[in-house]
């Protein structure tokens, strides 16, 4: 069985008993959270982290179709399966917190902590960059002599320098240059699949893990109406919380610090700093 990629993270010493999922967004790969990640264990050396490569993204073999959310939940299932101790918590940000809110709200994963960065659990229309950058995979397929030309030719169509240097974290040798590890097909099949799944159930239910939903204050992707919405079902419901966050969509890179404070004071399990 072909099994995702991941990295197992700790703080020096420690020897954790508690294991945290973290996913990245669409493109990302678990190590673009490895700021945060490392600096949680730190303070929480009860906790590892699982820092993830989701289907077709970073070294994890692209798995057999369909490319869907409930593909990657169970992708993420055999990998727990195949751990010595499966994670008790997941963290997921933008694509990778919708797969995070579905992994979690199943009771056979025993999840007793979800936390979804500015994601949204709504469906709707395939919209933003994300969508847009599926244009960049097919009308520069590559190879590029080098990887800066890779960047060149994503700055070339619009995105920032930082955005096109972190998507040039895709860039990867072969036997005429670089290039692209990303099919563009899969990645619009799994957004397409993300635009058309609807989440609300996983928070809506009586029962299942603490949810922690991060809002990025200068981010658009959680509307006010689905705001509303969550902060209405946390009264009722007491296990769902909304954070806001100063910062935009790339919180990690924002304001990993406020990131940090939340998880090392609501993951479950002993007081931060103890080993």
């Amino acid at each position: 069985m072909n099994l995702l990629n991941y990295d197992l993270l700790t703080a020096p010493g420690a020897h954790p008993d508690r294991w945290l999922f973290v996913l990245a967004g669409i493109y990302g790969a678990g190590r673009n959270w490895n700021g945060v990640s490392r600096a949680v264990v730190r303070t929480r050396p009860d906790w590892g982290v699982v820092a993830v490569d989701l289907r077709g993204h970073g070294s994890s073999p692209t798995m057999t179709p369909p490319h869907t959310l409930t593909a990657c939940v169970a992708d993420l299932a055999a990998l727990a399966a195949a751990l010595p101790t499966p994670p008790e918590a997941i963290l997921g940000h933008s694509f990778g917190g919708k797969v995070a809110l579905l992994y979690g709200d199943d009771p056979d994963h025993g999840v007793r902590s979800t936390w979804v960065v500015d994601s949204t659990p709504d469906a709707g229309r395939p919209r933003g960059s994300a969508w847009a950058m599926l244009e960049v995979l097919r009308r520069a397929p590559g190879p590029f002599e080098t990887r800066d030309d890779g960047i060149a030719a994503v700055k070339a169509h619009g995105y920032a320098t930082p955005v096109a240097r972190w998507m040039g974290t895709n860039l990867v040798p072969g036997e005429a240059g670089f290039e692209w590890r990303l099919d563009p097909d899969q990645m619009e099949a799994l957004l397409q699949d993300f635009f058309a799944t609807d989440a609300w159930s996983a928070l809506e239910g009586a029962h299942g893990p603490d949810v922690h939903m991060i809002r990025a204050t200068e981010s658009s992707v959680l509307t006010p109406a689905a705001k509303d919405r969550i902060e209405s079902i946390g009264l009722t419901s007491g296990r769902v919380h909304l954070h806001e966050v100063a910062g935009g969509h790339w919180l990690n890179a924002d304001n990993p610090e406020a990131l940090e404070a939340l998880l090392n004071q609501d993951l479950p399990g002993d007081a931060p700093g103890t080993l």
